[in-house]
């Protein structure tokens, strides 16, 4: 079970190409396609505009990811909830809830870590820092590469980078307008130089 791909694209010479990566988790989107086709209500916005899942609710008809155009949603074939050995339980995240066989899953931009920054804001009386969540992906990123904020607040440094000019939406002409974008890599076309 994974909810984030890695898409691989090949450019240049068949024989020796060019590999760009390009990591796909759930985008998120404030118009999300999956969300209007669920028929118990599932997949629904939370108040910070996240696209989550209700698992309990979820019943499996997999509306979602027939109506995602990213194909970001996976089925859970499994019940990884089987297992009753003690040791095996051991490598389970605690924060983590395991869903049942039969649902339907994807990236939530970790929002156990949301839930845990949040209450340790809300305890210290103080508003979330920026770069107080970090995402799995992004603490598992080696080069930095995912950026995780809120994008509501002009300083945040998730909002520089939305509002650099290489920022784009990946499928951006369906109008879901997907809160993960990405920047694109620029590359000096040029010439080689010369000694």
């Amino acid at each position: 079970m994974h909810w984030i791909r890695i898409d691989q694209y090949f450019d240049g010479d068949p024989a020796n190409p060019r590999v760009l990566s390009q990591p796909v988790p759930c985008m998120h989107c404030e118009n999300a396609p999956c969300e209007l086709v669920c028929p118990v209500g599932a997949t629904v916005h939370s108040s910070e505009g996240l696209n989550e899942m209700v698992y309990n609710r979820c019943v499996g008809t997999r509306y979602c990811s027939n109506n995602c155009p990213y194909k970001v949603r996976r089925f859970n074939f499994l019940d990884y909830r089987a297992n009753k050995d003690s040791t095996m339980n051991l490598q389970k995240n605690p924060d983590v809830t395991v869903r049942a066989r039969g649902v339907m899953e994807k990236c939530t931009y970790c929002v156990q870590r949301i839930n845990s920054a949040r209450i340790t804001a809300e305890k210290e009386n103080r508003p979330i820092r920026d770069g107080e969540i970090r995402t799995a992906c992004q603490q598992a990123c080696p080069v930095e590469a995912i950026v995780f904020g809120n994008i509501a607040d002009p300083e945040s440094l998730v909002s520089r980078r939305k509002a650099e000019p290489t920022n784009y939406s990946l499928l951006g002409e369906l109008n879901t307008r997907p809160r993960t974008t990405y920047l694109a890599k620029m590359r000096n076309a040029g010439p080689a130089p010369t000694a």
